[in-house]
């Protein structure tokens, strides 16, 4: 079971991601499918997060937080993972910081989500063959840093395949 905890990103942001997967796509990296996958950066991920973490969530005082998409990033070495960097500011950590402190003690969080030791990213392809790679880089590396804002926040199940907006968003 995989759980998280997502920033969602406004509608200009959400379009830009979108157009660079839709060019990814023509170099056989499949674009993300379904209504309920869309541009997001991960702040916290668990086997398993509880119910009542949402009701935390929605009480979180956030307010709309702009940010910068940088560049790319490869995660991995035998399926690489293509992501967009997210340029670190003090007000993304504090947000973060805010998000793992409610999510702190579920089961199964990965160290490298946690303060410290996150790299904030919105992922553009997942599972890039070695072969792809150079294609895929060179497809979306002279699309310069581009402004988003972060508008929610977002819980999703990945088993379920579920999206549940906790505060903000669209």
């Amino acid at each position: 079971m995989v759980q998280s905890v997502e920033l969602l990103l406004d509608d200009a942001g959400e379009a830009e991601v979108r157009r660079q997967w839709a060019e990814l796509a023509r170099f056989g990296l499949a674009a993300p499918r379904g209504d309920t996958h869309r541009p997001h950066i991960t702040a916290a991920v668990a086997r398993e997060i509880w119910p009542r973490i949402d009701r935390a969530l929605a009480g979180l005082e956030f307010a709309p937080l702009p940010v910068r998409l940088g560049g790319l990033l490869i995660f991995g070495a035998r399926r690489p993972i293509l992501v967009r960097s997210v340029i670190v500011t003090e007000e993304l950590l504090d947000l973060h910081r805010r998000v793992d402190e409610l999510v702190r003690g579920c089961p199964g969080m990965p160290a490298n989500t946690r303060p410290g030791a996150w790299t904030p990213h919105v992922t553009l392809a997942r599972r890039v063959t070695p072969e792809q790679l150079g294609a895929a880089v060179h497809a979306v590396a002279t699309d310069h840093e581009f402004p988003a804002v972060v508008v929610g926040i977002r819980r999703w199940d990945g088993d379920a395949r579920h999206e549940h907006v906790v505060v903000g968003g669209r």
